[in-house]
């Protein structure tokens, strides 16, 4: 059998389905799965695969490719598309069982094995031919099956009356095929090694036939119920035959299914039943299941129809468990046979709770399932809490009714044992409970206890709990370590988790009894730092030691902060629990176990300042007598004991780790935020190297400090912005400017939110996009911070006096940053007096700190364009928002810093090496707001360095900004030109555009010898763009013209003489303006220098130059003649060969150009006179 078709496409819901080739082959069940493609579940040409089912549900063309011809081949004989079943059903069905026939034939002859390949071949034609047909069917039934009104009277064709038959037809031959081949049920064993199977070709009757019903193209509801319900209950009676021949220790890992066409065939049904059920009032597939596995447990004659086919059991319980444990992992193929396990899973929980009722009724209380271990499901290990939940249960006086189905009968026991024991002692006193103890005490010796098994062990504690709950519980927790005593060392090896837990169980009690724990404290703490030891010492590589050493610490963990919470105030024995041992576990744990020792400390934390802040609130309140006071103070102190023990052995190991990767940054700054809470309300417990303002040292460690990772600084920040008791405390200490600080971090945290750790410089997040390279956690905490620092009273009066609105942006911290820079600017323009401009220029200093160390990350080897843009665009805002700060003395160190760093560094000023594309493109975007302030800062305080700073920024980027090709429209973004078009701060634009002029001039007009700068087509039409977006000033013209004419004079190249031209063309109109009837005096004198400089040798470049100025502005070569004229007689005179009969032909051109007055000096020259 060839089962090797390539994958199919897989298909999409939208009715226009991707058709290939392959996927057109008729699809067919198929029992041999190619793998190669990786994960594949069914053949190539399966139903699933292929998209069959999906074509189906959607109600399109079964085969769109296939049968398109007027005459299709079907058994090896022509037929008419179009009208063969109507015309000649009976004829091909009658054809389609000879087929059947001569399967069955090559199935019951023998041969020998070399004759094999010839009867594989054979058998696999029949089958093709068989499918071919079937589809066929299905085929015709969509495409040319008309309905036909039974009722109409009008006259009727021949071929319509057959038509009108053929749903009849159909349905009665398919019913003949499945008699003829009888039940998938019946079929013989399938033989692994068969090269021949008939019985792919029952699946293929059955699968058309269920899929054709499925269309509701042929019959009606009951008829599509009638055979659904026969091929399920074939399949069950399939999966009934393998779950008897297997074994309970493999029902889990063997499916209910003999081969791949079996399975297809389930998953098919449970798509089409359940799309069946969500757009009519059919049944789910689940439906249909669970009514015909009810009937396993009816007897043969409560069944529905004797039609059903009888299916029996001989553990219909088990069986039922079985198949709906195996049948529901089918529900994570989709439609296309494709396994995806996060699938929605439909519900079956009705009659699996029908399950459950009948296993507990079969098993008499004791739930199991015949091929599954459930039985010792009830003695679970509990956590120590539970153990006393469970206690409290059975100490209720209320108990349920139910308790008998639902607990085991030790527990019903102990129940009866607390009622009991509760009311003798209520009608008797002490009495009745030393009977009872003594007769228990009496059954536990050292025997028995050495006897004690797991379970065993698990209802000793269960038993002395509810003892000590409704009796004498230090006389039970005494007894009950005395008898533990007689454990076995082995044992209590083996089980220590349990002893553990029971240990700490009493510890609970006592503490929700309000009892001093130090009896079973000190021998447990003592116990828990021998285990941290062993835990600290331990090898990673001891995965199954340390695992074994973690469950006793997370129990003694979990324990002790329930000790605490539960405790209604604290005793020195509470201290104990707290001891070294908690020092040594931190530095053993790895990022997991962190998570939970973290999170005790936290909730210890929290206990002990709520508890403090009661004992404040008993102590300020009138009328406490001594007594009461000496007690609330001796409270206080086991406080401060206790709070003392964490500074310890928690707040060093916090401390040591404020720079590293091991301790997660939430649980960091959570921590961290809580002993700054702690150190509020306790000063005097902090460790003496914090003192004297504890709170103060701790915010310096970890959000004032520049070395400490954002993610710990913004998370600490937010939590202790929160506490406005905190912050109100800080503002008037008077000893620290708490706000600017705290301002200063938050713009270290934004400047470095692309930033992920700060140990190593390289170390930075993944480039993807600006948004999404910051992780969400993060991002949602600066927001939070953001929010939280706009409060402060410093930054709202910033924001108010600069009038700039805050609230709106708030949630964007880096629109915040803007507003922020902006607003200080603001407010800082709107002083008066020098002294408040000076305590400005201050603060403003103290906001920034060394703010270039915060993004000196972003500029080292691995250059990322995220965070280079934030960085180059905020640093840009502050320059162009503070220049009346940058151009104080106090601040312009700063700037000059700035410059260096982000516009001039070394990769900068190498000349020919490209810039790496992320830095390119940030400076790119930002350097117009660099200019613009550099320029306003010049403008307010000059300054000979920063005015060398801004030539040498302008003379580096004009270049390096240029485009490839010498267009003007390619220039329109030029980053420098962009810095003119700011018209709100005009005096400065026009010293940065008298900057660009000079610095053009000098570096970019220079000729080298002969040789014309490079780029020159370039320059030329940046220059002409400059021209076009400014008001060109006379001063600017002298500058750039020589160079332009010389450009005119000297280079031949058609792009650099066409863009001269232009610029000739824009400075000349640009000098007319205002000039009245005269022309400029700085034009006249340009151009006269340069007749002076090339009229001798370029006599005819120059005079075609002038002829283009005469045509825009006839005075200003008028005002030449007299010059023109001498240059001539001097150039005749200088050569001594007299007149130069060219170049005064060419000189009389340009003349004629200039109307009268032109005449007039051709006269004169032709006269000899000047």
């Amino acid at each position: 059998m060839e089962n090797c078709f390539a994958s199919p496409t897989f298909l999409t819901d939208s009715l226009e389905l991707e058709l290939g080739t392959e996927w057109c082959k008729p699809p067919c069940f198929s029992c041999a799965v190619d793998n190669r493609g990786g994960g594949k579940h069914f053949s190539g040409e399966s139903y699933l695969c292929s998209g069959a089912l999906k074509r189906l549900i959607l109600n399109l063309d079964p085969l769109p490719t296939n049968f398109e011809e007027d005459t299709s081949e079907i058994f090896g004989i022509q037929w008419v598309t179009e009208t063969a079943l109507v015309n000649s059903s009976r004829e091909l069905f009658h054809l389609f069982r000879q087929q059947l026939y001569n399967l069955e034939t090559l199935l019951q002859s023998s041969c020998d094995f070399g004759k094999v390949s010839t009867l594989h071949c054979e058998a696999d034609n029949i089958r093709q031919q068989c499918v071919l047909f079937l589809h066929y069917v299905k085929v015709f039934i969509f495409r040319y099956l008309k309905v036909h009104n039974a009722n109409s009277h009008d006259p009727v064709h021949p071929y319509e009356m057959l038509e009108a038959q053929i749903p009849s037809v159909l349905i009665d031959e398919l019913h003949g095929l499945l008699l003829y081949i009888g039940h998938l049920s019946e079929l013989p064993s399938i033989n692994i090694g068969a090269f021949v199977n008939q019985n792919q070709i029952k699946q293929v009757v059955y699968g058309h036939q269920f899929m054709n019903l499925a269309s509701d193209n042929l019959t009606n509801v009951s008829l599509f119920e009638e055979h659904c319900e026969t091929l399920l209950c074939d399949l069950i009676s399939l999966s009934l035959n393998r779950y008897d021949k297997v074994r309970p220790s493999e029902s889990l890992m063997s499916h209910h299914f003999p081969c791949s066409c079996i399975k297809e065939l389930w998953i098919l049904l449970i798509h089409l039943l359940d799309h069946r059920s969500k757009w009519s009032v059919s049944e789910s597939f689940w439906t249909w299941l669970n009514k015909l596995l009810k009937t396993l447990f009816e007897k043969s004659s409560d069944r529905r129809r004797p039609s059903m086919p009888v299916i029996q059991s001989r553990d219909p319980l088990g069986f039922s468990w079985w198949i709906v444990t195996h049948v529901a992992s089918f529900y994570q193929f989709d439609r296309h046979g494709v396994l995806d396990e996060m699938r929605k899973m439909e519900s079956n929980w009705n009659f699996v709770e029908e399950l459950l009722k009948k296993s507990i009724s079969v098993q008499n209380s004791s739930f199991s399932i015949s091929w599954l271990p459930f039985k010792g499901l009830s003695n679970t290990m509990k956590s120590p809490l539970s153990m006393l939940e469970m206690v409290k249960t059975c100490c209720c006086d209320k108990q349920d009714r139910d308790l008998y189905k639902s607990s085991s009968s030790y527990t019903i026991f102990l129940c009866i044992l607390a009622k009991v024991v509760t009311k003798a002692m209520k009608n008797n006193g002490p009495h009745p409970w030393k009977q009872v103890k003594g007769r228990i005490y009496s059954k536990f010796h050292q025997k028995r206890m050495e006897e004690l098994t797991e379970v065993g062990l698990q209802n000793f504690f269960s038993l002395f709990l509810l003892l000590a709950a409704v009796a004498e519980v230090e006389d039970v927790a005494s007894h009950v370590l005395d008898l533990l005593n007689f454990l076995k060392p082995s044992f209590i090896t083996s089980q220590r988790a349990l002893i553990w837990k029971g240990h700490m169980a009493f510890l609970l009690m006592y503490a929700q009894k309000n009892l001093d724990i130090g009896v079973l404290a000190e021998k447990f703490a003592c116990a828990f730092r021998e285990k941290a030891k062993e835990f600290l010492v331990s090898k990673n590589e001891e995965m199954i030691q340390r695992q074994t050493v973690w469950t006793l610490l997370s129990i003694y963990i979990d324990g002790v902060q329930e000790v605490f919470e539960t405790s209604y105030c604290l005793y020195p024995s509470h201290e104990k629990l707290l001891n070294d041992g908690f020092s040594m576990l931190l530095r053993a744990c790895q990022e997991s176990e962190l998570r939970t020792v973290l999170s005790f400390l936290q909730a210890v934390l929290a206990r002990i300042r709520s508890m403090h802040q009661q004992l404040c609130q008993e102590l300020q309140r009138d009328n406490v007598d001594l007594v009461a006071q000496s007690s609330l103070s001796a409270k206080e102190r086991h406080l401060a004991a206790v709070a003392s023990a964490l500074w310890r052995h928690f707040f060093s190991f916090l401390k040591s780790q404020r720079m590293s990767q091991v301790v997660p940054f939430s649980q960091l700054a959570d921590a961290a935020a809580d002993f700054t809470l702690l150190a509020m309300d306790m000063p005097s417990t902090a460790p003496s190297d914090f003192q004297p303002q504890p709170v103060i040292s701790i915010i310096q460690l970890f959000g004032w400090d520049d070395i400490i990772c954002p993610q710990v600084v913004a998370r600490y920040l937010s939590h202790f912005l929160q506490n406005s008791t905190l912050c109100e405390a800080l503002s008037h200490s008077g000893n620290v400017s708490f706000q600017a600080l705290t301002v200063r971090s938050w713009i270290r945290c934004v400047l470095q939110m692309y930033i992920k750790n700060l140990s190593g410089p390289d170390d930075l997040l993944i480039d993807k996009n600006l948004e999404q390279a910051v992780e969400k956690e993060y991002m949602e905490q600066l927001v939070e911070l953001t929010r939280l620092l706009f409060k402060l009273s410093e930054i709202k009066s910033i924001f108010s006096k600069a009038q700039v609105e805050y609230l709106s942006i708030s949630e964007d911290p880096k629109k915040a940053l803007i507003r922020f820079f902006e607003a200080v600017g603001i407010t800082y323009g709107t002083l008066q007096t020098h002294s408040d401009k000076s305590a400005m220029v201050t603060k403003s200093l103290e906001y920034l700190g060394d703010i270039l160390k915060y993004i000196k990350p972003y500029l080292g080897k691995k250059v990322l364009s995220a965070g280079l843009q934030l960085t180059y665009r905020m640093m840009g805002i502050l320059v162009k928002s503070w220049a009346q700060i940058f151009a104080t003395s106090k601040a312009q160190k700063l700037l000059f810093r700035i410059i260096d760093c982000l516009l001039l560094p070394h990769t900068v000023l190498q000349q020919g090496k490209e810039l790496p594309a992320p830095m390119f493109s940030a400076i790119q975007k930002s350097l117009p707001l660099y200019l613009q302030g550099m320029v306003s800062c010049l403008s307010q305080n000059p300054n000979a360095y920063l005015n060398q700073l801004l030539g040498n920024v302008i003379e580096q980027y004009i270049g390096r900004f240029l485009p490839a090709s010498p267009y003007v429209s390619d220039l329109g973004q030029h980053p420098v030109l962009l810095a003119l078009r700011n018209t709100a701060i005009v005096p400065p634009i026009s010293s940065l555009k008298k900057c660009i002029v000079q610095v053009i001039r000098k570096s970019y007009l220079e000729y080298k010898g002969s040789s014309p700068p490079p780029r020159l087509a370039s320059i030329l039409a940046f220059i002409l763009q400059l021209f076009k977006e400014t008001n060109t000033d006379v001063c600017e013209v002298e500058v750039l013209l020589p160079g332009v004419l010389k450009c005119l004079v000297l280079v031949n190249e058609p792009q650099v003489k066409r863009l001269a031209t232009e610029n000739l063309q824009y400075m000349v109109k640009a000098c007319q303006v205002g000039s009245e009837e005269e022309p400029s005096a700085q034009l006249t004198s340009v151009f006269r220098q340069f007749i002076q400089d090339y009229d001798t040798r370029y006599y005819y470049q120059v005079y075609s130059i002038l002829e283009t100025v005469a045509t825009l502005d006839q005075q200003v070569v008028i005002h030449l003649i007299s010059t023109l004229t001498q240059s001539l007689k001097d150039s005749e005179q200088k050569w001594g060969l007299g007149r130069n009969i060219a170049q005064r032909e060419a000189y009389s051109k340009l003349l004629s150009h200039l109307g009268q007055v032109g005449q007039d000096a051709m006269q004169r020259l032709e006269n000899g006179n000047t």
